[in-house]
């Protein structure tokens, strides 16, 4: 490349995305991986010793690990069932209600397993959860559930997950080719031995992927685990690093190695993911035009319309109304009196300061990690999928490194990075900002992409050859024809940015709270009615922002199409 070419606006600016994107990722990776290795005094830094002492001593952890793998695949297994069983139901089958089901089911993802955890708690508890005092009053011995075990809290996990596994499971059972579930049944097979020969094996690659990145959100998980595990002292990696970090004293360079070996498995299970789609052939879209087709399940339909309502009422239905029916009791109870109920704990959440503070800054978090976001992913993914600058793939497995990695493993590698970092930021929303615009890097530049990928390339060639300059170009072609995908990125990570908790719970201050934390400690710290009101502001913020943007969404995509 000439010396004029590296002067170019393009490169100018390529240069700096690459540079800010390593900074962001790399910094803290590094001293990430520097604390796990000091074997020397944990509180010189540099590290006066090298060493894997640390990693050797998480064999002194053995039920720590133990329960991180139960529950991770205990509940990958059931958010596959359930992610499985409704996109074959609302993909493949005339059950009544297929379009509003597929809509419903993207709403699990953004009450978030935080809200599940908390609404699961006051139900499942064996000693004052609502089903049990119900089960107790009819006859009923001891408890009916104990949302506090490892099932428990995996069953939560799944819940919240299942709707992940469903999108990435639907996606590939809407392009597949109806004939040979057909081919199938005229040869006799039943719809369930048709189901489990024909269709699972061709939905192989989204299954697998589903697997893979489900059991990553599980061993990463740190919501529900916190709230429905530390009652009953059950921990897993991500519980155990928050409190080995928050005990005194810290045992920073343990927890350091905990989360290095968190993300090696990750990367581990993702090498073998690769190595199994490589290896087999699951084409079913060839040259052969195709209607994609439901099958009529007569009135097996009416089961299977149980089944997906079933699964929004547990995920959806029931935990925003345990919320809202503890939080208008003065002490939450199955059989409260009349004078129990009160509104006076959302007056409390409006006027308590350090609540409304807390959501303050997550709003003013939220806007300005989505917009900054947008302008800076944005970058990145026409670098990436748009020029011709070298190490553009290297930039790519930067920015999509934060994925493989928990946002709390994340955020630790953070705090010991900004500690001696010169500029004084630790403990500030500023720290705050940097920290969701690296962890939703891959969610950004993944959203982005995937519209910009659909944008043809001579648009823009069309323009150059007319004589306009890179930024001209990206002001007038690329960013109008983005604008769909820019505003669907900001609504993500305004989202994102405001459910937030692992990456906020280590790195907020005294006066930089946010809510998602704000929550957790009004949980352990408050009362159980306070918290629910929160979580229910939290969740009202978020309805109402998706509900604006999305309306914006439409609006502008209407505007570009005619």
């Amino acid at each position: 490349m000439t010396l004029t070419r590296w002067r170019s606006p393009q490169a100018l600016a390529g240069a700096l995305v690459a540079l800010v994107a390593g900074l962001l990722v790399l910094y803290p990776v590094a001293y990430l991986l520097q604390a796990a290795l000091n074997t020397g005094d944990p509180e010189a830094r540099p590290p006066t010793q090298y060493g894997f002492d640390n990693f050797a001593s998480l064999l002194a952890y053995p039920q720590i690990i133990l329960n991180t793998l139960t529950v991770s695949f205990a509940a990958t297994a059931m958010a596959l069932v359930l992610g499985f069983a409704m996109a074959w139901i609302i993909t493949r089958t005339n059950v009544p209600g297929r379009r509003f089901f597929e809509q419903m089911m993207i709403v699990p993802y953004y009450l978030t397993p935080l809200l599940g955890a908390l609404a699961w708690s006051l139900l499942g508890t064996p000693e004052s959860g609502f089903l049990n005092q119900v089960y107790r009053a009819l006859g009923g011995h001891d408890y009916l559930i104990d949302i506090n075990s490892a099932a428990g809290i995996a069953w939560v996990m799944a819940l919240f997950e299942g709707s992940v596994a469903f999108v990435m499971i639907g996606a590939v059972m809407k392009s597949m080719d109806p004939a040979l579930e057909e081919a199938s049944q005229v040869m006799g097979a039943s719809r369930l031995r048709t189901m489990l020969k024909i269709t699972l094996p061709l939905v192989l690659p989204g299954v697998l992927g589903a697997a893979v990145f489900c059991f990553a959100e599980m061993l990463g998980s740190f919501a529900a685990a916190l709230v429905l595990g530390l009652p009953s002292r059950f921990y897993v990696v991500t519980t155990a690093i928050y409190t080995l970090v928050q005990q005194y004293p810290p045992k920073i360079t343990v927890a350091a190695a905990m989360g290095t070996s968190l993300f090696v498995v990750m990367f581990a299970m993702l090498f073998v993911y690769r190595r199994i789609i490589t290896a087999g052939s699951y084409v079913t879209i060839t040259g052969k035009a195709f209607r994609p087709r439901v099958n009529d399940v007569g009135r097996l339909k009416y089961v299977l319309l149980t089944i997906c309502v079933l699964y929004l009422v547990c995920s959806v239905v029931l935990p925003l109304l345990t919320l809202l029916y503890a939080s208008v009791q003065k002490i939450s109870t199955a059989f409260p009196a009349a004078s129990n109920f009160t509104t006076e704990h959302f007056y409390k959440a409006f006027t308590m300061n350090a609540a409304t503070t807390a959501l303050g800054n997550s709003l003013w978090l939220a806007f300005w990690t989505s917009t900054l976001g947008v302008v800076l992913m944005g970058l990145i993914s026409w670098i990436i999928y748009r020029s011709r600058l070298p190490g553009a793939s290297v930039i790519e497995y930067i920015v999509m490194f934060p994925q493989a990695v928990p946002r709390l493993v994340f955020a630790f590698g953070m705090m010991w990075a900004w500690l001696v970092f010169p500029i004084p930021i630790y403990g500030t929303l500023w720290l705050l900002l940097i920290a969701y615009l690296t962890v939703f890097l891959p969610l950004g530049v993944r959203t982005i992409s995937g519209v910009m990928l659909q944008i043809d390339k001579s648009l823009e060639e069309c323009a150059q050859m007319c004589g306009a300059g890179w930024a001209y170009r990206i002001r007038t072609v690329t960013v109008p024809l983005l604008w769909p995908g820019l505003i669907a990125a900001w609504l993500l990570l305004f989202v994102a940015s405001i459910r937030e908790l692992g990456a906020s719970i280590l790195l907020m201050g005294p006066h930089s709270k946010v809510i998602t934390p704000s929550i957790v400690e009004s949980w352990f710290a408050s009362s159980t009615e306070l918290t629910a009101a929160l979580a229910l502001i939290q969740t009202a913020v978020v309805a109402v922002a998706v509900s604006v943007l999305l309306a914006v969404t439409r609006r502008v995509t209407t505007h570009i199409t005619d």
